[in-house]
Protein backbone atom coordinates (compact mmCIF):
# COMPACT_ATOMS: atom_id res chain seq x y z
CA UNK A 1 0.00 0.00 0.00
CA UNK A 2 1.32 3.57 -1.02
CA UNK A 3 1.38 5.45 1.97
CA UNK A 4 1.60 9.49 1.91
CA UNK A 5 4.93 9.79 2.94
CA UNK A 6 5.82 6.52 0.43
CA UNK A 7 5.07 9.32 -2.57
CA UNK A 8 7.61 12.28 -0.81
CA UNK A 9 10.20 9.84 -0.67
CA UNK A 10 9.81 8.35 -4.27
CA UNK A 11 9.33 12.12 -5.69
CA UNK A 12 12.71 13.09 -3.60
CA UNK A 13 14.48 9.90 -5.48
CA UNK A 14 13.48 11.62 -8.46
CA UNK A 15 15.00 15.10 -7.58
CA UNK A 16 17.97 13.38 -7.06
CA UNK A 17 18.15 11.81 -10.35
CA UNK A 18 17.14 15.49 -11.77
CA UNK A 19 14.11 13.67 -13.01
CA UNK A 20 12.31 17.20 -11.90
CA UNK A 21 9.16 17.22 -14.14
CA UNK A 22 8.54 13.08 -13.25
CA UNK A 23 8.55 14.57 -9.60
CA UNK A 24 6.20 17.92 -9.88
CA UNK A 25 3.44 15.57 -11.87
CA UNK A 26 3.80 12.83 -9.22
CA UNK A 27 3.29 15.68 -6.07
CA UNK A 28 1.02 17.96 -8.25
CA UNK A 29 -1.32 14.49 -8.43
CA UNK A 30 -0.53 13.77 -4.66
CA UNK A 31 -1.31 17.37 -3.73
CA UNK A 32 -4.50 17.67 -5.20
CA UNK A 33 -5.59 15.35 -3.33
CA UNK A 34 -3.73 16.13 -0.59
CA UNK A 35 -3.71 19.95 -0.12
CA UNK A 36 -2.79 20.43 3.38
CA UNK A 37 0.53 17.95 3.27
CA UNK A 38 3.44 19.71 4.18
CA UNK A 39 6.47 17.73 3.03
CA UNK A 40 4.86 17.32 0.19
CA UNK A 41 4.78 20.99 -0.71
CA UNK A 42 8.30 21.43 0.69
CA UNK A 43 9.30 18.45 -1.91
CA UNK A 44 7.91 20.49 -4.66
CA UNK A 45 9.51 23.62 -3.85
CA UNK A 46 12.53 21.80 -3.72
CA UNK A 47 11.78 19.96 -7.21
CA UNK A 48 11.17 23.22 -8.71
CA UNK A 49 14.12 25.35 -7.36
CA UNK A 50 16.77 22.59 -8.16
CA UNK A 51 15.35 22.90 -11.85
CA UNK A 52 15.31 26.62 -11.64
CA UNK A 53 11.81 27.52 -11.46
CA UNK A 54 12.32 29.67 -8.98
CA UNK A 55 9.03 31.56 -9.09
CA UNK A 56 7.12 27.91 -8.74
CA UNK A 57 9.27 27.12 -6.59
CA UNK A 58 8.59 30.43 -4.43
CA UNK A 59 4.77 29.66 -4.61
CA UNK A 60 5.16 26.29 -3.14
CA UNK A 61 7.42 27.53 -0.36
CA UNK A 62 4.76 29.49 0.69
CA UNK A 63 2.00 27.39 1.10
CA UNK A 64 3.93 25.12 2.97
CA UNK A 65 4.86 28.53 4.86
CA UNK A 66 1.08 28.99 5.46
CA UNK A 67 0.44 25.45 6.88
CA UNK A 68 3.37 26.05 9.21
CA UNK A 69 4.99 29.30 9.50
CA UNK A 70 8.64 28.04 11.03
CA UNK A 71 9.27 25.07 8.97
CA UNK A 72 12.82 25.24 8.02
CA UNK A 73 13.14 23.61 4.66
CA UNK A 74 10.45 26.26 3.91
CA UNK A 75 11.96 29.12 5.18
CA UNK A 76 15.48 27.87 3.32
CA UNK A 77 13.60 27.24 0.19
CA UNK A 78 11.73 30.48 0.28
CA UNK A 79 15.05 32.69 0.85
CA UNK A 80 16.76 31.03 -1.92
CA UNK A 81 14.47 31.44 -4.19
CA UNK A 82 13.28 34.93 -3.71
CA UNK A 83 17.10 36.38 -4.49
CA UNK A 84 16.33 35.09 -8.20
CA UNK A 85 12.84 36.10 -8.17
CA UNK A 86 13.28 40.02 -9.10
CA UNK A 87 16.29 40.29 -7.30
CA UNK A 88 14.03 40.56 -3.56
CA UNK A 89 16.83 40.76 -1.71
CA UNK A 90 15.18 42.27 1.32
CA UNK A 91 12.55 39.74 1.37
CA UNK A 92 15.52 37.05 1.49
CA UNK A 93 17.79 38.35 3.96
CA UNK A 94 14.29 38.83 6.42
CA UNK A 95 13.58 35.19 5.54
CA UNK A 96 17.25 33.97 6.17
CA UNK A 97 17.73 35.81 9.05
CA UNK A 98 14.30 34.21 10.46
CA UNK A 99 15.35 31.14 9.40
CA UNK A 100 18.94 31.64 11.36
CA UNK A 101 16.68 32.53 14.61
CA UNK A 102 15.03 29.20 14.44
CA UNK A 103 17.94 27.14 13.77
CA UNK A 104 20.81 28.75 15.55
CA UNK A 105 23.08 25.45 15.61
CA UNK A 106 21.96 24.72 11.94
CA UNK A 107 25.46 26.14 9.64
CA UNK A 108 23.43 25.92 6.50
CA UNK A 109 21.67 28.56 7.42
CA UNK A 110 24.49 31.18 7.89
CA UNK A 111 26.13 30.16 4.62
CA UNK A 112 23.08 31.17 2.37
CA UNK A 113 22.40 34.25 4.64
CA UNK A 114 26.46 35.18 4.42
CA UNK A 115 26.28 34.53 0.87
CA UNK A 116 23.00 36.32 0.27
CA UNK A 117 24.61 39.43 2.00
CA UNK A 118 27.77 39.25 0.88
CA UNK A 119 26.19 39.99 -2.71
CA UNK A 120 23.63 42.04 -2.03
CA UNK A 121 25.95 44.57 -0.66
CA UNK A 122 28.30 44.40 -3.18
CA UNK A 123 25.03 44.99 -5.92
CA UNK A 124 23.94 48.01 -3.70
CA UNK A 125 27.21 49.21 -3.54
CA UNK A 126 27.91 49.34 -7.40
CA UNK A 127 24.51 50.71 -8.10
CA UNK A 128 25.24 53.52 -5.74
CA UNK A 129 28.71 54.23 -6.88
CA UNK A 130 27.79 54.53 -10.46
CA UNK A 131 29.29 50.92 -11.09
CA UNK A 132 32.67 51.75 -9.36
CA UNK A 133 34.05 49.41 -6.49
CA UNK A 134 35.27 51.15 -3.73
CA UNK A 135 37.76 48.43 -1.79
CA UNK A 136 38.07 49.90 1.27
CA UNK A 137 34.43 50.55 1.48
CA UNK A 138 34.35 46.81 0.13
CA UNK A 139 35.79 45.50 3.19
CA UNK A 140 33.55 46.98 5.77
CA UNK A 141 30.31 45.75 4.00
CA UNK A 142 31.44 42.57 3.98
CA UNK A 143 32.25 42.93 7.41
CA UNK A 144 29.28 41.02 8.90
CA UNK A 145 28.82 38.41 5.95
CA UNK A 146 32.43 37.36 6.94
CA UNK A 147 31.63 37.20 10.80
CA UNK A 148 28.42 35.06 9.78
CA UNK A 149 30.67 32.64 7.71
CA UNK A 150 33.08 32.22 10.37
CA UNK A 151 30.03 31.29 12.58
CA UNK A 152 29.32 28.40 9.76
CA UNK A 153 32.47 27.23 9.80
CA UNK A 154 32.90 27.29 13.96
CA UNK A 155 29.31 25.29 13.60
CA UNK A 156 30.81 22.80 10.97
CA UNK A 157 34.34 22.35 10.67
CA UNK A 158 34.35 19.79 8.55
CA UNK A 159 32.10 21.22 6.18
CA UNK A 160 33.97 22.07 2.43
CA UNK A 161 31.06 25.02 1.66
CA UNK A 162 30.89 26.53 4.99
CA UNK A 163 34.68 27.64 3.96
CA UNK A 164 34.03 28.02 0.00
CA UNK A 165 31.49 30.84 0.88
CA UNK A 166 33.83 32.35 3.85
CA UNK A 167 36.62 32.08 0.41
CA UNK A 168 34.58 33.86 -1.76
CA UNK A 169 34.07 37.01 0.89
CA UNK A 170 37.16 37.03 1.46
CA UNK A 171 38.47 36.93 -2.08
CA UNK A 172 35.59 39.72 -2.77
CA UNK A 173 36.61 41.74 0.29
CA UNK A 174 40.55 41.50 -0.67
CA UNK A 175 41.99 39.21 2.13
CA UNK A 176 44.41 37.54 0.45
CA UNK A 177 45.93 35.99 3.10
CA UNK A 178 42.22 35.04 4.33
CA UNK A 179 41.77 33.42 1.65
CA UNK A 180 44.77 31.52 1.12
CA UNK A 181 44.25 29.74 4.86
CA UNK A 182 40.70 29.05 3.69
CA UNK A 183 41.88 27.44 0.17
CA UNK A 184 44.48 25.65 2.29
CA UNK A 185 41.75 24.63 4.59
CA UNK A 186 39.87 23.37 2.07
CA UNK A 187 42.05 21.09 0.58
CA UNK A 188 42.52 19.50 3.74
CA UNK A 189 39.66 18.51 3.37
CA UNK A 190 38.56 17.83 -0.22
CA UNK A 191 41.84 17.07 -1.57
CA UNK A 192 40.51 17.20 -4.96
CA UNK A 193 38.73 20.00 -5.01
CA UNK A 194 38.94 21.63 -7.84
CA UNK A 195 38.29 25.09 -8.24
CA UNK A 196 41.03 25.63 -5.04
CA UNK A 197 43.45 23.42 -6.57
CA UNK A 198 43.36 25.78 -9.24
CA UNK A 199 43.76 28.83 -7.30
CA UNK A 200 46.70 27.13 -5.17
CA UNK A 201 48.56 26.56 -8.16
CA UNK A 202 47.97 30.04 -10.25
CA UNK A 203 49.38 31.85 -6.71
CA UNK A 204 52.08 29.23 -6.85
CA UNK A 205 52.78 29.69 -10.97
CA UNK A 206 52.78 33.22 -10.66
CA UNK A 207 54.88 34.14 -7.27
CA UNK A 208 58.25 35.58 -8.29
CA UNK A 209 61.40 33.62 -9.88
CA UNK A 210 59.34 30.49 -10.51
CA UNK A 211 60.74 29.17 -13.76
CA UNK A 212 58.44 28.08 -16.99
CA UNK A 213 58.84 24.62 -16.29
CA UNK A 214 58.21 25.05 -12.48
CA UNK A 215 54.89 26.87 -13.16
CA UNK A 216 53.73 24.37 -16.44
CA UNK A 217 54.07 21.27 -14.04
CA UNK A 218 51.72 22.80 -10.71
CA UNK A 219 49.17 24.03 -13.47
CA UNK A 220 49.13 20.56 -14.93
CA UNK A 221 49.09 18.48 -11.34
CA UNK A 222 45.41 21.19 -10.94
CA UNK A 223 44.43 20.48 -14.58
CA UNK A 224 44.34 16.72 -13.62
CA UNK A 225 41.71 17.44 -10.77
CA UNK A 226 39.67 19.96 -12.93
CA UNK A 227 40.22 18.72 -16.57
CA UNK A 228 37.27 21.13 -17.86
CA UNK A 229 38.78 24.07 -16.44
CA UNK A 230 39.48 26.55 -19.18
CA UNK A 231 41.61 29.00 -17.61
CA UNK A 232 43.63 26.59 -16.43
CA UNK A 233 44.53 24.97 -20.00
CA UNK A 234 45.17 28.89 -21.02
CA UNK A 235 47.73 28.88 -18.14
CA UNK A 236 48.96 25.63 -18.64
CA UNK A 237 49.52 26.83 -22.58
CA UNK A 238 51.14 29.68 -21.71
CA UNK A 239 53.69 28.46 -19.36
CA UNK A 240 54.59 25.82 -21.83
CA UNK A 241 54.92 28.70 -24.74
CA UNK A 242 57.29 30.22 -22.70
CA UNK A 243 59.51 26.67 -22.29
CA UNK A 244 59.40 26.81 -26.36
CA UNK A 245 60.59 30.21 -26.11
CA UNK A 246 63.54 29.99 -23.96
CA UNK A 247 64.50 26.87 -26.48
CA UNK A 248 65.12 30.35 -28.91
CA UNK A 249 67.76 31.25 -26.80
CA UNK A 250 69.84 27.56 -27.00
CA UNK A 251 69.56 28.27 -30.87
CA UNK A 252 71.04 31.94 -30.60
CA UNK A 253 73.96 30.42 -28.43
CA UNK A 254 74.80 27.62 -31.01
CA UNK A 255 75.57 30.31 -34.20
CA UNK A 256 77.35 32.40 -31.93
CA UNK A 257 79.52 29.70 -30.88
CA UNK A 258 79.78 28.75 -34.89
CA UNK A 259 80.71 32.66 -35.68
CA UNK A 260 83.24 32.52 -32.56
CA UNK A 261 84.72 29.48 -34.36
CA UNK A 262 85.38 30.93 -37.45
CA UNK A 263 85.90 34.48 -35.99
CA UNK A 264 83.48 36.14 -38.43
CA UNK A 265 84.14 39.32 -37.11
CA UNK A 266 87.62 40.77 -37.36
CA UNK A 267 88.40 42.92 -34.10
CA UNK A 268 90.97 45.75 -34.96
CA UNK A 269 94.79 44.39 -33.66
CA UNK A 270 93.86 40.92 -33.81
CA UNK A 271 95.00 38.39 -36.24
CA UNK A 272 92.11 35.92 -37.82
CA UNK A 273 92.12 32.63 -37.78
CA UNK A 274 93.19 30.94 -41.02
CA UNK A 275 90.65 29.46 -43.22
CA UNK A 276 89.21 26.71 -44.17
CA UNK A 277 89.21 25.50 -40.39
CA UNK A 278 90.58 22.08 -40.27
CA UNK A 279 88.23 18.57 -39.94
CA UNK A 280 88.63 17.97 -36.58
CA UNK A 281 87.99 21.56 -35.48
CA UNK A 282 84.62 21.35 -37.03
CA UNK A 283 83.48 18.20 -35.69
CA UNK A 284 85.28 19.20 -31.95
CA UNK A 285 82.49 21.70 -32.52
CA UNK A 286 79.09 19.90 -32.70
CA UNK A 287 80.27 18.67 -29.35
CA UNK A 288 79.52 22.01 -27.35
CA UNK A 289 76.13 22.63 -29.01
CA UNK A 290 74.98 18.49 -28.20
CA UNK A 291 75.92 19.16 -24.84
CA UNK A 292 73.72 22.41 -25.10
CA UNK A 293 70.69 20.67 -26.45
CA UNK A 294 71.01 17.81 -24.01
CA UNK A 295 70.84 19.18 -21.05
CA UNK A 296 69.46 22.41 -22.05
CA UNK A 297 66.28 20.97 -23.90
CA UNK A 298 66.45 17.28 -23.75
CA UNK A 299 66.72 17.01 -20.24
CA UNK A 300 64.64 19.32 -19.15
CA UNK A 301 62.11 18.09 -21.42
CA UNK A 302 62.09 14.11 -20.22
CA UNK A 303 62.09 15.89 -16.34
CA UNK A 304 58.39 17.29 -16.95
CA UNK A 305 55.45 15.92 -16.14
CA UNK A 306 53.81 13.99 -18.35
CA UNK A 307 51.29 16.40 -19.17
CA UNK A 308 53.48 19.06 -19.85
CA UNK A 309 55.07 17.24 -22.23
CA UNK A 310 51.84 16.06 -24.06
CA UNK A 311 50.79 19.71 -23.78
CA UNK A 312 54.36 20.93 -25.77
CA UNK A 313 53.37 19.09 -28.82
CA UNK A 314 49.50 19.89 -28.49
CA UNK A 315 50.38 23.47 -28.26
CA UNK A 316 52.54 22.96 -31.30
CA UNK A 317 49.52 21.58 -33.15
CA UNK A 318 47.16 24.14 -31.95
CA UNK A 319 49.44 27.09 -32.12
CA UNK A 320 50.53 29.40 -34.40
CA UNK A 321 53.54 31.21 -32.26
CA UNK A 322 54.66 28.01 -31.21
CA UNK A 323 55.66 26.76 -34.60
CA UNK A 324 56.75 30.11 -35.35
CA UNK A 325 59.22 29.53 -32.24
CA UNK A 326 59.89 26.05 -32.99
CA UNK A 327 60.95 26.84 -36.76
CA UNK A 328 62.71 29.92 -35.50
CA UNK A 329 64.95 27.80 -33.44
CA UNK A 330 65.32 24.84 -36.08
CA UNK A 331 66.31 27.74 -38.63
CA UNK A 332 69.06 28.84 -36.31
CA UNK A 333 70.95 25.81 -35.62
CA UNK A 334 70.87 25.09 -39.27
CA UNK A 335 72.44 28.15 -39.77
CA UNK A 336 74.96 27.41 -37.49
CA UNK A 337 75.30 23.81 -38.85
CA UNK A 338 76.13 25.65 -41.87
CA UNK A 339 78.78 28.07 -40.57
CA UNK A 340 80.66 25.48 -38.72
CA UNK A 341 80.95 22.16 -40.78
CA UNK A 342 80.81 23.57 -44.11
CA UNK A 343 84.86 24.40 -44.97
CA UNK A 344 84.65 28.31 -46.35
CA UNK A 345 87.94 29.53 -47.83
CA UNK A 346 86.28 33.02 -47.63
CA UNK A 347 84.28 34.59 -44.46
CA UNK A 348 81.69 36.51 -46.75
CA UNK A 349 78.98 33.86 -46.90
CA UNK A 350 79.49 32.64 -42.95
CA UNK A 351 78.69 36.00 -42.05
CA UNK A 352 75.42 36.42 -43.97
CA UNK A 353 74.45 32.80 -42.61
CA UNK A 354 75.37 34.56 -39.17
CA UNK A 355 72.56 36.97 -39.58
CA UNK A 356 70.16 35.26 -41.19
CA UNK A 357 70.44 32.63 -38.09
CA UNK A 358 70.15 35.52 -35.39
CA UNK A 359 68.04 38.09 -37.09
CA UNK A 360 64.48 36.55 -37.70
CA UNK A 361 64.57 35.55 -33.60
CA UNK A 362 65.69 38.67 -32.85
CA UNK A 363 63.07 40.76 -34.69
CA UNK A 364 60.12 38.79 -33.08
CA UNK A 365 61.92 37.79 -29.41
CA UNK A 366 60.77 40.79 -27.52
CA UNK A 367 57.54 41.11 -29.57
CA UNK A 368 55.69 37.99 -28.44
CA UNK A 369 56.12 37.42 -24.88
CA UNK A 370 52.24 37.79 -24.19
CA UNK A 371 51.71 35.47 -27.25
CA UNK A 372 49.81 32.33 -25.58
CA UNK A 373 51.14 29.64 -28.73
Amino acid sequence: MTTVDTVVERAHALIDLKRYDEAAALLGQHLAGQPDHLRGWTALARCHFNARRYKEALDAADTALRLDPENRQALMLRGRSLRHVGGRFEEAEETLRALVRLSPDDWYGYTILADLLCRMRLVRHGQANGGRIDPAAVKDLLREPADIAGEAIRLAPEEVHAYEVAWMIADLAGERAVADTLDRSILRLAPDHPEALARQAKRAAQAPGVKPARAADLYAEALAAAPDDAGLRRDLDRATYRLLRGVRWLALICVAAAGVMLDLFAVEGEEQRELPVSLGQRLWALVPMAALWAFGAWRRYRRLRTGVRLNVWSLVRRGRWARVVLAQAAWAVLCALLISQVPWSERTVPQVLFWAGIAPTLATVWFDRRKSG
